[in-house]
């Protein structure tokens, strides 16, 4: 049965991928990231920057986008996104947060949803001016999805035997050991073999889905934790399909047919088919292009232990892709992603001169991923941004000498030491200079460290005033090098 869905799932996307190519302009842009990386701001930003590019007031806020800065763009606009199944992104509702009077941050992504930006431009070809449309269309698919959902794809082709080993395994390491006391100790205590009983079933579910909680909070900020729905269930909460969980010694001989180890078995193949495989189908599968985004400062707040367990994750997403270089027939039947950026967020949090240093441990924390895109033709990016900018720089005298400081508002209850931030005054903050050699972040075990210990101090801030334009509608934000993103994204479509 699967070898049969597999194939009416190719036909149709080639015949999808056919009519595309058919009717012009169409990219599918996926966006995604794990929690609190910033899908959600990126692409309300990314929206806004784009729709709002040719208001007077805006004009050179994106000097790097080059069909804007050579005058070839002539429109941008919303229109409605293709997908009438899929929720389409709050792309108002998250702007009003973002330049509304209490501004403040959106809701983070919780679910799949797409939105539709249209460009028209004109071509920078001399010939096509001449002799072609004067006027080409783009129409910008944007695709936001939970990171989380992505690292289960790697689950597709493992065994539910593979999975439960791996995932101990990986419990059982110095950095998780800890948090994952509780479960594994029940874990060890469950014989597999034993009856089916769906009160063993549950507890053995809450204790690794606690677990999981834990080691994705900001004071571990771990990675690599699978099954994605396990920490965003929505409507599937409590469903046999998210009830299940690792088990010990179950490879080898066959479970017995009535046991909680074939129980298990089942519900994990349930999640696989179910679940993972029509994300993979609906939408996955037939992304154009793709960025990553990175909470690279998280990892580093919480030390080496976490930035190598982000390394691991980062490597996992990139397997999941479908990369290669682009040629006529993957473009009119078989969709390849031929570009990814994976950008690093939050760069407001550091004064302009570690951003360089903040690409260069990203860069190093791909590396692994990266070798194995460009060996089969993908492009790939790295960069440090923010897609909205909620600090400014500033020279600030402590001690007798001149540090490099960033200065924004602090969210309330933020702290530094025994200071805590009111949400509405000002700060200036020193967070802290990267390490010259991105190797220094891999250093050393420590994890989830106290702030009085911590190297770098990364605060959360308040997103700026925004500033009104003629119409009087919201101006885009400040950035830090959005413009560098979108060029790479879409700006070989725009010529």
């Amino acid at each position: 049965m699967s070898h049969l869905s597999d194939l009416i799932f190719e036909t149709r996307i080639a015949a999808e991928s056919l009519a595309d190519f058919l009717s012009g302009g169409r990219l599918r842009l996926g966006v995604t990231g794990l929690s609190r990386s910033g899908k959600t701001v990126f692409i309300t930003a990314l929206a806004h920057q784009l729709t709002r590019a040719l208001a007077a007031e805006n004009q050179s806020h994106l000097p790097v986008f080059r069909a804007l800065a050579e005058g070839r763009l002539r429109a941008a606009h919303l229109d409605p996104q293709p997908d009438y199944s899929v929720p389409r992104f709050a792309f108002e509702e998250h702007l009003a947060a973002l330049t509304g009077p209490e501004r403040h941050w959106p809701q983070s992504t919780r679910r799949i949803s797409e939105l539709r930006v249209s460009l028209e431009f004109d071509s920078s070809a001399w010939s096509l001016r001449q002799f072609g449309k004067k006027t080409h269309r783009l129409d910008i698919d944007i695709v936001d999805y939970p990171g989380e959902w992505l690292l289960d794809l790697p689950l597709l082709t493992k065994s539910f035997a593979d999975w439960s080993r791996e995932t101990l395994a990986a419990a059982s390491a110095q950095s998780r050991a800890p948090i994952a006391e509780a479960w594994r100790r029940e874990t060890a205590a469950t014989d597999p073999k034993s009856r089916y009983s769906e009160d063993t079933a549950q507890k053995l579910t809450k204790l690794c889905r606690h677990y999981l909680w834990r080691a994705k909070t900001e004071r571990f900020a771990l990675s690599t934790l699978p099954p994605g729905r396990f920490l965003m269930p929505g409507d599937l909460e409590g469903s046999p399909a998210l009830t299940f969980a690792p088990l010990m010694d179950i490879s080898g001989e066959e479970l017995p047919y009535r046991s909680l180890g074939r129980e298990m078995e089942r519900r994990y193949e349930a999640y696989k088919n179910q679940i993972v495989r029509p994300f993979f189908h609906d939408h996955f599968a037939r992304l154009d292009r793709q960025i990553v985004l990175v909470d690279t400062l998280a990892a580093l707040n919480s030390g080496p232990a976490a930035v190598r367990d982000l390394e691991t994750a980062l490597a996992d997403v990139l397997m999941a892709f479908r990369t290669g270089r682009s040629n006529l027939l993957t473009t009119m039947f078989r969709p390849k992603i031929d570009r990814i950026l994976f950008a690093a967020t939050k760069a407001d949090h550091l004064h302009h001169t570690s951003h360089d240093r903040l690409e260069a441990i990203l860069r190093l924390l791909t590396a692994r991923a990266i070798n194995r895109a460009e060996g089969v033709g993908a492009e790939i990016g790295v960069i440090a941004l923010a897609g909205v900018r909620a600090t400014r720089e500033a020279l600030v005298r402590h001690d007798g000498e001149q540090l490099m400081a960033i200065v924004g508002v602090p969210l309330k209850g933020e702290r530094i030491g025994d200071e805590a931030f009111d949400g509405k005054s000002e700060g200036a903050i020193f967070p802290g200079d990267l390490p010259q050699d991105p190797k220094e972040a891999f250093e050393g075990d420590a994890l989830g460290l106290a702030d009085e210990e911590a190297e770098y101090r990364f605060l959360k801030f308040r997103p700026p005033l925004a500033k009104i334009g003629a119409d009087q509608l919201p101006l885009p934000l400040p950035h830090i090098r959005l413009d560098r993103a979108i060029e790479f994204l879409i700006g070989d479509r725009l010529k």
